[in-house]
């Protein structure tokens, strides 16, 4: 049965995670949804949640929903503040979109640990050093 779903591949559109000010002037964590694609993204939905272990233990977050009606061709939106105690969690990011009458989804997971300067580079569109996966 799966494989009669023609299920599109995601290109030209990134995950970020970026640290920057937040409203107080302190040095925070977000994540960003980046659409380098030359098409608006539809009905965009983004489900977060951590897994892994933290000092011997299993630990879970609570799944975040976040939804947003379009993302302009080029343009990035941010979908949520990232605390650093969940760094040493694998972060995944399920995105779910529609261009047209197609849906697009995949998979984004920041593996434990991989969120740290070492891995920045530049996000493209946004001129920011973060962590992206493509």
């Amino acid at each position: 049965m799966r494989k009669d779903i023609d299920a599109p591949k995601v290109e030209g559109v990134a995950m970020a995670v970026v640290r920057e000010p937040d409203e107080e002037g302190e040095e925070a964590w977000y994540v960003y949804v980046v659409n380098q694609r030359d098409e608006t993204l539809e009905n965009v939905l983004v489900s977060s949640r951590g897994f892994g272990e933290l000092e011997g233990e299993v630990r879970r977050t609570s799944e975040l929903r976040h939804f947003l009606d379009t993302l302009e061709p080029r343009s990035w939106a941010r979908i949520e503040r990232i605390v650093e105690e969940v760094f040493g969690l694998n972060n995944q990011y399920w995105l779910s979109f529609y261009v047209g009458q197609a849906l697009y989804d995949r998979k984004y997971i920041f593996v434990a640990g991989s969120i740290e300067e070492d891995n920045f580079t530049t996000i493209p569109l946004m001129n920011k050093k973060g962590v992206m996966i493509g």
